[in-house]
């Protein structure tokens, strides 16, 4: 199997934002800010403006002549199929697509449009409905985690990008991270063949929902030089349910994984504890009903699996990265009849708002009388968090 060129997107020269916005809100202006500390070019691209904090704004990146080694794609999902055009005919090979609205809410027709204009153009294409990738070595940071990670010796290849906001904010140091979204083109097997010959990388940790080619999979994981562990989720019913509503995935038989994994030689683990060593702690609940809301996919997926197999019944319920305290606020309200536990799963993007949503939920807890539990995952950014929780006796964990 013939390895593609992927170090563009790790070692980019220039990187065009395509969609960037004033809105240090927006995921185009969280990019913004956050590759304002790149140092090599940066073409800002957006059709309403001139300029933006005083940078020159072209309106497509067809309007740019010199070469763009990335391009990053956050717009609206209606768009993206003539910005990718645009990016084939000005010979840009390699694409980050962060926006969503594809095959994970059904739209499989407009994916495949996509697949069919990179293979044309012969661009690798990385999501749609993608977190992005981190280069530690490179202060490259082309996510909207709220944490910029250590350098060290870890990859992360995962389908959830909400994940890394948790891991990013932990004291363990990475030498990258790629989150897949819907792999509509690159996907495991590409990532890993890359990190493999990554002289910063000794161990490649995946986060899998599903795995699009097994063969290529097991072929690729057992000519690997690195030590190689994956967490699965999707081991019970309602974490299927999870992961299909996160990245359009439905997994299938867990037991089949476990083969294909032993196959490739591959160390599967249960959870990010015992990868990372996070210290252990279990929640017990005396309730066997609960509602699962979350801002990320990947976490609701694997607490759900823990859930099931203790044989609690529950309902998850993704209300994506991008989530807003209001949003929180929201679906709370829609459950306040609820006759079970409710447990809130927060990790740490941009545009969260941790202090809010923990106001939200305590007040949620003294007017309704429910029984609330908090997961706030991370470190500094939900320390404030999980401080008005705990005083409002609301119990919380910041770990998984």
């Amino acid at each position: 199997m013939k390895s593609r060129d992927l170090n563009s997107f790790f070692n980019p020269s220039s990187i065009a934002i395509i969609g960037v916005s004033e809105d240090e809100k927006k995921v185009g202006g969280i990019l913004f800010e956050k590759l304002k500390k790149f140092c090599g070019k940066l073409i800002l691209v957006n059709p309403n403006h001139k300029y933006i904090h005083g940078e020159k704004c072209y309106p497509s990146v067809l309007k740019y002549s010199k070469k763009i080694d990335l391009a990053i794609i956050a717009i609206p999902s209606d768009f993206v199929k003539n910005s990718l055009i645009e990016c084939g005919k000005n010979k840009i090979k390699n694409v980050i697509v962060i926006s969503s609205g594809f095959s994970e809410i059904g739209n499989k027709k407009e994916e495949n449009e996509l697949i069919e204009i990179a293979k044309e153009y012969r661009i690798n294409l990385l999501g749609p409905n993608c977190f992005g990738i981190v280069n530690p070595f490179l202060n490259l940071d082309c996510t909207f985690a709220n944490s910029f990670p250590k350098k060290g010796n870890i990859a992360f290849i995962s389908q959830s990008g909400a994940l890394w906001s948790y891991l990013s904010e932990l004291k363990k140091g990475f030498s990258g991270f790629v989150g897949l979204g819907n792999m509509s083109d690159l996907d495991f097997s590409d990532w890993i063949k890359y990190f493999d010959e990554d002289k910063n990388t000794e161990k490649i940790v995946l986060y899998i929902e599903k795995i699009k080619n097994g063969k290529k999979f097991i072929q690729t994981c057992r000519n690997s030089k690195k030590k190689i562990i994956a967490i699965k989720s999707g081991k019970t019913e309602k974490s299927l349910q999870a992961t299909l509503s996160h990245t359009g995935s439905l997994a299938t038989d867990f037991e089949i994984y476990q083969g294909a994994f032993k196959q490739a030689n591959v160390e599967l683990d249960n959870s990010t504890k015992e990868i990372f060593s996070i210290r252990k702690k279990e929640v017990h609940l005396k309730n066997k009903k609960l509602i699962l809301i979350t801002n990320a996919g990947g976490v609701g997926a694997l607490l759900s699996d823990y859930f099931s197999e203790n044989k609690i019944v529950q309902k998850p319920i993704d209300i994506l990265g991008t989530a807003t305290a209001n949003d929180y606020k929201n679906e709370l309200e829609k459950h306040k009849n609820f006759k079970g536990t409710i447990v809130v799963i927060f990790t740490p993007q941009k545009m969260s708002e941790p202090e809010k949503t923990a106001e939200i939920i305590s007040e949620f807890v003294k007017k309704n009388n429910k029984k609330v539990v908090a997961y706030f995952l991370g470190d500094k950014s939900i320390k404030t968090a999980t401080e008005i929780l705990r005083k409002n006796k609301i119990k919380c964990m910041n770990e998984i």
